[in-house]
């Protein structure tokens, strides 16, 4: 299981964002090249990166600290990117600059034209988010409920042939409230590309509820509030994710 430490870009810094409000973030680091290696110290192998400004305006606009990210992480680190990716020309650039996943969010639901193509463009590098509340998906920074269940857009998105697909319960995000496991999982059991769990990790209880369900297909968790404000510490809770791991295969 994946623990991913989430860095969310707002002009610049590394904030966190209670339900994607940006008038409620919360500043936490103002070099996020500087957290990103703390993370990598404390044993994450991989990073989530979100451009908040960029989610909103429809375009890249911490592109600056995104590559600084990257080059301080180095190549060995692979870092998954969302945020304001509308186009083919900036999932490209993105990758030049070194990203290895980029994620693709409101255009995969507005425009599934552009997601079609990309996987296809850019085979093995594209991850959806899905954004959802009581099973229906959001986007537009959240702003925006669709009428369009979760499981019905996964299962679309799997034949395009997306890496994997980040489930995010936005009535969670940033509330400490602990995923929903119940909704990943069903999630999970609908597709068969991997499924990263999002949204509300509160602590350890989370980690051994997403243990117990990894098999379902669930990939790894993003870890946002809980890793900043203390309240889960980082490396200890990857190495019990690991032991566990490790724990289950020799039962076998």
């Amino acid at each position: 299981m994946l623990l991913i430490p989430a860095i969310d870009l707002k002009d610049g810094q590394c904030v966190r964002l209670k339900q994607g409000d940006m008038e409620q973030a919360t500043v936490f680091a103002d070099d996020p090249a500087v957290q990103a290696r703390h993370w990598v110290e404390q044993g994450a192998r991989r990073l989530h990166l979100v451009d908040l400004n960029g989610a909103f305006a429809g375009k890249p606009r911490n592109e600056a600290a995104i590559r600084a990210i990257v080059q301080a992480v180095g190549e060995d680190i692979p870092v998954q990117l969302g945020g304001g990716i509308r186009d083919m020309n900036t999932i490209e650039r993105y990758l030049d600059d070194g990203v290895s996943y980029v994620i693709i969010g409101t255009a995969a639901v507005k425009n599934p034209g552009f997601l079609k193509e990309a996987c296809s463009a850019f085979a093995g590098h594209i991850i959806v988010g899905l954004d959802a509340k009581d099973g229906k998906v959001a986007t537009d920074g959240w702003s925006k409920l669709t009428g369009h269940e979760v499981v019905d857009l996964a299962k679309k998105f799997e034949d395009y042939g997306c890496e994997s697909i980040i489930y995010t319960d936005i009535g969670r995000d940033g509330m400490l409230q602990g995923i929903n496991i119940e909704a990943t999982v069903r999630l999970a059991r609908a597709v068969r590309i991997p499924v990263i769990a999002s949204g509300g990790l509160a602590g350890e209880a989370d980690i051994d509820a997403l243990c117990e369900v990894e098999p379902e297909g669930i990939e790894g968790v993003i870890c946002g509030r809980a890793i900043y404000s203390g309240d889960l510490d980082f490396a200890g809770a990857q190495r019990r994710a690991d032991a566990y791991g490790t724990s289950n295969e020799e039962a076998v």
